[in-house]
């Protein structure tokens, strides 16, 4: 899949919007993990000069989605089971604590506005649905970590979610949680507006598991050697292993 060129035309700079794209393509996976990308390999992609893709690259580089590498110029961050593993221990500790300090604190309006996109559901196998999907969950998420008042767990669980979206990504490909996630994110709403720290945070534990045992579900299901770095089929975005 190749990504349409770049205009001025559209809202924002030409370097914003090559950072948007390039973050698009690594996070639904369209840019495989574990790919050596390059300045001029993506200048041609998005029909831009080196200029705008070095910034998204550097932007990429510090949110831990690429790595630099002597030989290959950069370098798709991978994705292991071990790395999904991790990722989902740091959000069973942060996110129910997030969760207990934010009931009966957060703008529940803000926080219902926020989810009405996500009720709007995915087409699985869709890249773009998927996405929006997934951003409009990461921010209601993110919503509730902010009210918590917490700066670090912010802070952490932003870099979190942004790695998680890609393992996300795989996962809502091969399984539909559409219902089940609108049900998860309804019963959390009202505890958090009911001020019951206990139920909201057993709710957020509850969905993180979920999503866990979802992503690593279809990895098992497709793949064979599971210490190696996962890839995503151009085809069906399914897992398999390199």
């Amino acid at each position: 899949m190749v990504s349409q060129s770049l205009t001025g035309d559209a809202a924002g700079s030409i370097t914003d919007q090559v950072y948007e794209a390039l973050r698009s393509d690594i996070l639904a996976c369209v840019i495989q993990p574990g790919e050596a990308i390059s300045e001029a390999s993506l200048a041609a992609r998005y029909a831009v000069g080196k200029a705008p893709v070095r910034f998204a690259l550097s932007r990429l580089r510090q949110e831990g989605l690429v790595s630099a590498s002597p030989r290959r110029s950069f370098v798709v961050s991978s994705i292991t089971p071990r790395d999904i593993q991790e990722l989902y221990e740091v959000r069973l500790v942060l996110e129910p604590a997030s969760a207990r300090l934010a009931a009966g604190k957060i703008d529940v309006s803000r926080l219902r506005k926020i989810d009405a996109v996500c009720q709007q559901g995915y087409l699985p196998g869709d890249v773009k649905s998927t996405l929006r999907f997934l951003d409009s969950n990461r921010a209601f998420h993110l919503a509730i970590v902010e009210a918590s008042g917490n700066r670090r767990f912010l802070r952490l669980l932003t870099q979190i979610f942004d790695e998680t979206t890609r393992v996300m990504h795989i996962g809502l490909g091969v399984r539909n949680r559409n219902a089940e996630m609108q049900h998860e994110h309804d019963a959390l709403v009202e505890a958090l507006e009911a001020g019951d720290g206990d139920a909201a945070a057993k709710i957020a534990e509850e969905q993180v598991s979920a999503s866990r045992d979802m992503v690593m579900n279809a990895i098992f299901k497709s793949t064979l050697l599971l210490d190696r770095p996962i890839t995503v089929s151009r085809q069906n975005h399914s897992a398999y292993e390199s």
